[in-house]
Parts: structure tokens; C-alpha cells; sequence
């Protein structure tokens, strides 16, 4: 039996598991819920995937989600 496991790795180097699998260039809030564009507003904090790792070990599999922080002038560009 394979275990597969999902998680965002924050950039100050925090990890937390999620149920879903994300892609390059995605914007995800806190918890990594996607966030659909265009943006209600710029008062939020959100993240961008920029890069995605696997580690497979016998029996399991981890995908590893990397985020950097978007900054407010980034967020401003996406809103509606």
C-alpha cells in the first residue's frame, strides 16, 4: 500500500498538510486553499507556488509544495 502525503512548505520554513494537489505559479492563501483571481482585495495574505518537490519513500510518497509570499504591490496587480 502507497501512502501519499501533500504539504506547503512556508518560506520561514514551516511545513502543514493539505488534501490537494497544487501547480506552479498558483496563488493559495494561508492554509493553501487556491484563490481565484480576479482578487476581491488586496488585504490578504497569499502565496505563490514556485516550486514542487516529491520525496518517495518505501510505502509513501511526499509532494512538497514551496511558497514565497506575494507582497501588497503584487496583490494590487491582481485585483478586480
Amino acid at each position: 500500500m502507497q501512502l501519499y502525503t501533500r504539504k506547503i512548505i512556508y518560506p520561514e520554513g514551516d511545513a502543514q498538510e493539505i488534501n490537494r494537489p497544487l501547480s506552479i505559479n498558483q496563488l493559495v492563501d494561508i492554509n493553501g486553499n487556491p484563490l481565484e483571481l480576479p482578487l476581491k482585495t488586496a488585504r490578504i495574505i497569499a502565496y505563490r507556488v514556485y516550486r514542487i518537490s516529491t520525496q518517495s519513500n518505501i510505502g509513501e510518497e511526499i509532494t512538497s509544495y514551496h511558497l514565497e509570499l506575494l507582497w501588497e504591490q503584487e496583490l494590487r496587480e491582481l485585483l478586480a
